[in-house]
């Protein structure tokens, strides 16, 4: 082969830079050209790039689009399956969110504050498990839990001090929170209006998905029909008061931390967005005016191309739900917005250091397929709640992909690989037969009550594990490449912290009025027996001091406790 000549080299160059999206041989991809005209080169303006020239280190020019998806359309057109924004990360990178949430209100403001300082650009709150499922801290079943895989909420008090020097204003926030999810944004609600922040003016994310509880995590209070009220209520009061929030996002990832495949994540999680549409409609929310609000929350996952595939596919089956099925007009209705966590199910005890290595995968998976926002996990988590150090890391691995690999540069870089096409409408034709077997069932409710959905999970969780016992599954450092290893030292909280929660709870029930305090929940019961929005009264209640746990006492009277059915 002859040698290329600096001129033809040049000359080469000058022809790609000047070529449709896609590069040589682009021209093929039907409607490239007209996309660039008719997208790209009008989004400059809108979503400024964060360069002028994006280059390779060898000094390739990058076009913003390369390959042709006719099937999947282009980027920032509908179905979206090439991403939601015409610049993606050229404009602006992913939210890194970083989850964090232990011991006291107190120490979780100073992990807040450290993440913030270390480059994070949002907040996500973990509370404890008596805050998700609505007990004080010192109620019986709470004491031994209290602070350990979150943070613990009881009243204003709790919330005052876990955004301490956080002006909610300036901030993008999401809880992790569902049973609960009307309290945590009242209380929230209720903060902001104390710091003087207007509630138009909050941003970020409740995740008010119990379905998934039901189905896969356990964190449930009340039975489904109080319980989808109780989402739909907080969804109508957001539309007037609220109207940046994001009311709920619909979570693939715990389903798929209970077991899941890939297919069984994009079927539940898209089947129980469905039936939260049908519920808002039924309480007489106009479609058009609640669906731009709703968001998702996927897990990511080992299998570098299978999940890239899975966000892909997720984005263009939402948006033929939404406006094929549901008659949505608005755009932003037909858009699926993520957020991502790593699988803090695949972290493993056993030589935890190569858990760095699974998260930059999964982190990486997440970031080929054009997620919103981003957390990675510690890579100490499977044994104990995440140190500073592998916390910084976990944030730091976000900060190098965006900075420093190019995955950023370029709009679905894996777009058009046949692979990826391949995998991508395989997982979609799979997804919708999963889909439609649990509409045969009389829908995501019906199917959940039944077990079915659970039993369906169970079975791919359990041969997973035997796939992983029997060798047939390789897991580097627990069946194949195990070393003589000694236990790292464990972050557990303190004693004293649990402490400081009961002194601080018992410090506001005796500081309140007791009288006014009454009053609110007596009103919070009679809005939970009648058709009344419970999210006025709710707020009212938490600004007087209510709890928690009071609170969640007055909507059990009510509504009753749920009971879950036999699966096995």
């Amino acid at each position: 082969m002859e040698p290329i000549s600096p001129e033809e080299s040049a000359r080469r160059a000058a022809a790609a830079r000047t070529a449709p999206p896609g590069g040589a041989g682009a021209s093929n991809a039907p409607g490239a050209s007209a996309w660039k005209e008719r997208t790209w080169r009008k989004a400059r303006a809108r979503f400024p790039e964060r360069r002028e020239r994006f280059v390779t280190t060898s000094g390739l020019e990058l076009e913003p689009l390369y390959g042709g998806a006719p099937d999947g359309g282009f980027p920032a057109e509908f179905p979206y399956t090439r991403g939601l924004r015409p610049s993606m990360y050229r404009g602006q990178f992913w939210t890194m969110r970083q989850y964090a949430g232990f011991s006291s209100a107190r120490e979780t403001n100073r992990r807040f504050h450290l993440l913030l300082e270390s480059g994070q650009t949002g907040l996500s709150t973990a509370f404890d498990l008596p805050t998700q499922i609505g007990y004080d801290s010192d109620h019986e079943l709470a004491r031994n839990e209290i602070g350990l895989v979150g943070v613990p909420i009881n009243s204003l008090r709790d919330v005052e001090r876990l955004f301490e020097r956080i002006p909610l204003g300036d901030v993008s926030t999401s809880m992790t929170i569902n049973a609960t999810a009307c309290v945590l944004l009242a209380l929230y609600c209720a903060l902001a209006k104390k710091q003087g922040v207007e509630l138009s003016k909050l941003r970020g994310t409740v995740q008010n998905d119990i379905l998934k509880e039901y189905a896969a995590r356990g964190n449930y209070r009340f039975p489904a029909g109080p319980s989808m009220r109780l989402t739909t209520d907080l969804m109508a009061f957001c539309e007037t008061h609220v109207p940046q929030w994001n009311t709920i996002s619909i979570s693939g990832y715990h389903i798929r931390e209970a077991g899941s495949t890939a297919v069984q994540e994009l079927a539940f999680t898209l089947g129980n967005g469905r039936a939260y549409v049908r519920a808002a409609l039924a309480s007489g929310l106009a479609i058009d005016s609640f669906a731009p609000r709703l968001s998702f929350f996927f897990n990511a996952h080992n299998n570098l191309f299978e999940e890239v595939a899975k966000f892909r596919a997720a984005r263009r089956m939402w948006a033929r739900i939404m406006r094929d099925e549901f008659g949505a007009k608005d755009e932003k209705s037909w858009m699926l917005r993520f957020h991502t966590q790593t699988a803090g199910s695949m972290l493993t005890s056993q030589q935890p250091e190569n858990n760095v290595v699974r998260v930059t995968l999964q982190a990486l998976a997440a970031v080929l397929g054009g997620t919103q926002s981003l957390h990675t996990n510690g890579m100490d988590e499977a044994l104990s709640l995440p140190t500073e150090t592998s916390a910084r890391i976990a944030l730091r691995t976000q900060q190098i992909l965006a900075n420093e690999s190019g995955v950023a540069d370029v709009i679905d870089p894996l777009g058009g690989s046949p692979y990826i096409e391949a995998l991508t409408d395989e997982l979609e034709a799979r997804a919708k037969a999963l889909m439609a077997e649990v509409e045969a069932k009389g829908g995501p409710v019906a199917a959940i009550e039944s077990g079915f959905v659970q039993r369906e999970i169970l079975r791919s969780a359990l041969a997973w594990q035997r796939a992983v016992e029997k060798g047939e599954q390789p897991v580097v450092g627990v069946n194949t490449y195990q070393i003589e290893e000694t236990r790292p030292a464990i972050f557990r909280p303190g004693g004293d912290s649990q402490r400081e929660v009961l002194a601080d709870l018992e410090e506001v029930r005796r500081a309140r009025d007791a009288a006014s305090v009454e009053a609110a929940l007596d009103a919070v019961e009679r809005a939970a027996r009648g058709t009344d929005n419970v999210m006025p009264p709710i707020l009212a209640a938490v600004e007087r001091y209510a709890t928690l746990g009071e609170l969640c006492a007055r909507l059990e009277r009510v509504f009753g406790r749920y009971k879950p059915p036999e699966v096995l």
